[in-house]
Formats: C-alpha cells, structure tokens, sequence
C-alpha cells in the first residue's frame, strides 16, 4: 500500500484537475488537506474516500 503523503501537484494529477481547483476545493468543499508549514499535503486514502462520499461531484458542479 503506498502511503506516502502527496503534494498539490500530486493531489492534482491524480484527480485529473487543476493546482487552482486543489486549494478552492481545500477551502469550499473541505478537501481533506494537511497544511505542514506552507506546503500542503495529502493522503491518497483520505481523499479516496472523501470522493466516494460524493463531495468531488458537489465541487465540480460549483466550479461550472
């Protein structure tokens, strides 16, 4: 199991969308996030399920 902590760009590309989207979603919708000093990280497992409660689809349609 990788469970290594993923950084913005990471968190990004594996979403399929933008940095900008990242820190809105962060903000708006509760993207589960770990600010550690300036940086952002991110645990695939917490975003995994975040997604499956279907809080990406609520983010997505408030981005249209």
């Amino acid at each position: 199991m990788d469970d290594r902590w993923l950084s913005v760009g990471e968190i990004a590309e594996y979403l399929g969308i933008s940095k900008d989207s990242v820190y809105a979603w962060i903000e708006k919708k509760g993207l589960p996030g770990h600010r550690i000093g300036r940086l952002w990280k991110f645990k695939r497992s917490e975003v995994d399920d975040w997604v499956h409660q279907g809080k990406a689809a609520d983010a997505q349609r408030d981005d249209e």
